[in-house]
């Protein structure tokens, strides 16, 4: 059955590539991005073409997650063009590369602005939505960082993905007596088919990052190299988007909590299933277990 999603950060990455797949399964995909009539313009005519050549519903839409206004006029203009949300997807996010101590307090605020508040602003305009249809999904697009192998210089990203999936965590439980499921698909660290590592931020304090070199030279070209090897030849980035599709497609009530697609193996899927357990456990203890299996409204 056909339904409405809106993806956050969906000009370029795993955002673009499931707003494709999912448009191809047959659902009204609104396409979220920041500035589509001046620095996504581009992407915001690529997705209007796809839509015209594969015969789709893929819609570019305004959405910068920095904002309120633009975040409430974002979901405002699906709730008036289709009448409903049925799907959240939470993708938006940046990624920063350095030593940590180099990052200014106010280039940290923006990290967790971008990673972690937005998803916030986003679900205070959707939720209510949701929460009266009472029978929709949210999924959250996390890292394996958060529980995996994690090397140096990438802390205050991996520090704004755990703060992310944490929050994901609890809205999972508030939000499951309103029929709202929840899904956390885990990527890995795709090295090819998005631009994270190569559009990552960098440090503003160059003082200290020339310090750290004389213990820690070129290690990010180090970390880099590493990961790529690590990365198996068959890994394709289009897996991310292709599980999206499928938890979409999923029945309700069978849906998975959290999808890992790593083809490096870092770990996460380990440490994650140990903690889902726990969490589980403890809300079985503590009397709160329907919580763990949302049902329509």
């Amino acid at each position: 059955m056909s339904k409405t999603v809106l993806i956050s950060g969906a000009s370029s990455g795993f955002g673009a590539l499931t707003a494709r797949a999912l448009a191809d399964a047959g659902h009204i995909v609104y396409a979220g991005m920041r500035d589509v009539a001046g620095r996504n313009a581009a992407a915001a005519a690529d997705a209007k073409q796809y839509s015209s050549e594969h015969n789709v519903d893929l819609r570019a839409l305004e959405l910068d997650i920095s904002t309120d206004a633009s975040v409430q006029q974002a979901v405002a203009t699906v709730i008036s063009e289709q009448g409903r949300l049925d799907v959240l997807v939470h993708n938006a996010g940046h990624m920063v590369t350095g030593p940590a101590e180099a990052f200014t307090p106010e280039q940290l605020a923006d990290l967790y602005d971008t990673n972690v508040v937005g998803t916030q602003r986003l679900n205070r305009a959707a939720l209510p939505h949701l929460r009266e249809q009472q029978d929709d999904l949210m999924v959250w697009v996390g890292s394996s960082s958060t529980r995996g192998g994690t090397p140096p210089y990438l802390a205050p990203y991996f520090a704004a993905k755990a703060a992310m999936d944490a929050l994901a965590q609890s809205y999972a439980l508030e939000v499951a007596r309103f029929g709202i499921e929840t899904t956390i698909v885990v990527p890995g660290a795709f090295t090819h088919g998005t631009n994270h590592f190569a559009h990552s931020g960098s440090p503003a304090d160059a003082d200290v990052v020339a310090a750290y070199e004389t213990k820690y030279a070129r290690l990010m070209e180090q970390v880099s190299q590493k990961l790529a090897e690590l990365e198996p030849a068959w890994a394709d980035v289009a897996e991310v988007a292709e599980a999206i599709v499928t938890v979409v497609g999923t029945e309700k009530g069978r849906r998975p909590f959290r999808v890992h697609i790593d083809p490096s193996d870092d770990g996460a899927a380990v440490v994650n299933g140990v903690a889902d357990r726990v969490r589980a456990e403890l809300l079985r203890r503590i009397g709160l277990d329907d919580l763990l299996h949302p049902v329509a409204g």
